[in-house]
């Protein structure tokens, strides 16, 4: 979901909202439809796969297209029929490499047995979009984890979407899905230029010449009013922004209608603890372990030291893989990504530390 700049727009109002932290707008995800219950294990050990969107699937590329200057978007099935999924779910990919990346769905949740997402190639990656662009060809086989959904489209009787380059992913489906609703809608959407904007062709067919649609190419027109954007929208549209971290800055920076600003992030902007870091135990309640994490080490590192099939991904704090529920011992949060609620009784193995000596993992 990184991009340079670009935003995309649709109004729309709506729901309670509210959840706001001391940094800005964070509200509570509210899902339009019921979301499915993942499937967790209840008991056994670490070593435990996991089932449901934690299970590794693998399927193969069916199509790969070039929607836009360095932007590939993958078709990926061949395996039966795979989980279903809603409007700002993303999935993890598990590079032939190794390295484990997220990517927003941006197909038709119609289509039981078929994944597609897409990928802008970024200089400054840590390599996972050039190996998606370099290795993943028709035909080549790859693992799947997912579909999660930290994103979910918001109950709202009017959107206001705002995206940012290729955080157009997660909004496309969004689009589709108030266009099919009959919910009123408006979309803002700016890029570098007109050539590197995927999907340009499909949201004109969405707008149906009814000026809901905004383009805004950075070279053409210089950067999107968003201030003008959010004071147009309906008092209870929902705003649902996704794309570089400036981009969504500014969006919570500006008074919002009162159906709130929903947010995706796909980079890390976890804070770091006051003080230098401390050891401390880590006790794994369900499988009867006690991990020492050393205080240049994570949590995560320290329990997939010892029990390698432990679920993550970033290692970064955004994406929520290693959320964990904690049973005893106060944790220091570092994430940006639960909510309040979430942190009583969780936390992110990646980033947050127990605040004391110990903690008990419901692990």
């Amino acid at each position: 979901m990184r991009a340079r700049t670009a935003l995309v727009l649709l109004a729309s109002g709506a729901a309670a909202v509210a959840a706001k932290r001391a940094a800005g707008r964070r509200v509570e995800r509210s899902p339009l439809w019921p979301m499915p219950a993942l499937e967790m294990p209840v008991s056994g050990t670490m070593g435990q796969r996991r089932t449901g969107p934690d299970r590794a699937r693998t399927l193969t590329v069916l199509d790969r297209a070039e929607p836009a200057e360095g932007v590939v978007r993958l078709r990926l099935g061949g395996a039966g029929a795979l989980p279903s999924w809603r409007p700002g779910a993303h999935v993890d990919l598990v590079l032939p490499s190794g390295l484990v990346r997220q990517y927003s769905l941006c197909g038709d949740p119609g289509e039981a047995d078929t994944y597609t997402l897409a990928t802008r190639l970024t200089e400054d990656s840590r390599g996972g979009s050039r190996e998606v662009h370099e290795v993943l060809r028709e035909g080549v086989r790859v693992e799947v984890r997912g579909p999660r959904n930290r994103f979910p489209l918001a109950e709202a009787p009017a959107y206001l979407f705002v995206a940012g380059g290729i955080g157009i992913t997660p909004i496309l489906p969004m689009v589709r899905a108030a266009e099919a609703a009959g919910t009123p809608w408006r979309l803002l959407y700016g890029g570098r230029t007109r050539a590197s904007m995927p999907f340009l062709d499909e949201l004109a067919e969405l707008d149906g010449g009814e000026g809901r649609v905004t383009v805004v190419p950075r070279d053409e027109a210089g950067h999107p009013d968003l201030a003008g954007a959010l004071a147009a929208a309906p008092p209870d549209a929902a705003v649902h922004c996704c794309g570089p971290g400036p981009l969504m800055d500014a969006v919570t920076a500006l008074p919002a209608p009162g159906g709130g600003v929903h947010l995706e992030r796909f980079t890390a902007t976890a804070p770091r603890g006051e003080g230098p870091d401390r050891p401390f135990e880590a006790e794994l309640r369900r499988s009867g372990a006690t991990v020492t994490v050393p205080a240049d080490s994570t949590a995560l590192a320290a329990i997939r030291a010892a029990y390698p099939d432990t679920p993550y991904s970033c290692e970064q704090g955004f994406c929520g893989t290693c959320q964990t529920g904690v049973l005893e011992g106060e944790v220091e949060h570092r994430d940006e990504l639960l909510t309040d609620a979430e942190r009583d009784t969780s936390m992110l193995l990646c980033v947050s530390r127990a605040r004391g000596e110990r903690v008990v993992l419901d692990l």
